[in-house]
């Protein structure tokens, strides 16, 4: 499990970045980060690797404070970072003088990525291409087996065809000691995928929920014409139609569209979670 318990952040001679944030997570669910560019989400990220130190509260990892940087924690975390710089290597060298740093990195599991993302483990990382750096790192970070494992932006440079391949081996590499977090601006890259949803905005979660939750109490759609004002919660003009969120009244669950649920959730917060706060089936 991972708690953040009173984390306020600042980077030097700026204002406050995370004031008395609190967040917990836990194993077994993939949980899509959301947030728009300089909410504060690869700070986030940071903090949780250790990598970012808070001015107060506490990060705890599997019961180690993140802070620490203990090996034994380090060993059980991997981050694909948004940005990154590769040695001008072969995979096949990179692979044998990194995953020694991951006590449960499977070699077998390694080629089979590989495979899937036709990945030639001879050929010298300085030579691939962006999308195909990606990929390696991806199948490197899954590898390590390791029980975080962050992805910031990793569908960044991706092809449609790469894509589908991400979320179906994404969607096979968890399991129930693993916690996956994926964070990006993308959102409809990560449908069919996560279990949660959290939106960071100017260094607030915003909103934390499942899918599931989401499904039962909201649908969506996209056509409003002739729904009354106050049965809408968001809309916004699609197509020349209007689409939005509305209660869902049904009782059973609807499809979650991530981009609509997004665009809501950052128009007005405080709506849609009011829908979770006062939620009841009306039929």
């Amino acid at each position: 499990m991972i708690t953040l318990k009173d984390i306020s952040f600042r980077y030097k001679k700026k204002a406050p970045l995370f004031e008395n944030l609190n967040l917990t997570l836990q194993p077994g669910f993939i949980y899509g980060l959301l947030g728009k560019n300089g909410a504060g989400k690869s700070s986030l990220l940071k903090q949780l690797c250790g990598l970012l130190y808070p001015n107060s509260g506490e990060c705890n990892v599997f019961g180690y404070r993140a802070a620490d940087r203990n090996p034994e924690m380090l060993q059980d975390i991997c981050l694909v970072p948004e940005e990154f710089s590769l040695p001008a290597l072969s995979i096949a060298t990179f692979v044998k003088t990194n995953a020694v740093f991951y006590a449960k990195f499977s070699h077998n599991q390694m080629q089979a990525y590989l495979a899937e993302f036709e990945l030639d483990e001879t050929a010298k990382l300085s030579t691939l291409s962006y999308g195909q750096k990606k990929k390696f790192l991806i199948s490197f970070a899954l590898a390590t087996n390791a029980r975080l494992l962050i992805l910031d932006e990793p569908t960044n440079g991706l092809d449609i065809p790469s894509k589908s391949q991400f979320r179906k081996i994404m969607a096979a590499a968890l399991d129930e000691e693993k916690i996956i977090i994926i964070s990006t601006h993308q959102v409809r890259d990560l449908e069919n995928l996560i279990d949660n949803i959290l939106v960071l905005e100017q260094g607030k979660i915003i909103f934390n929920q499942s899918i599931a939750a989401i499904s039962e109490r909201l649908t969506f759609e996209y056509n409003l014409a002739g729904v009354p004002d106050a049965e809408i919660i968001y809309a916004e003009e699609l197509q020349g139609r209007k689409a939005g969120i509305v209660a869902n009244l049904t009782g059973y669950e609807t499809r979650v569209d991530l981009e609509l649920m997004f665009n809501g959730i950052v128009k007005d917060a405080g709506k849609i979670n009011e829908r979770f706060a006062t939620y009841k089936y009306e039929v």
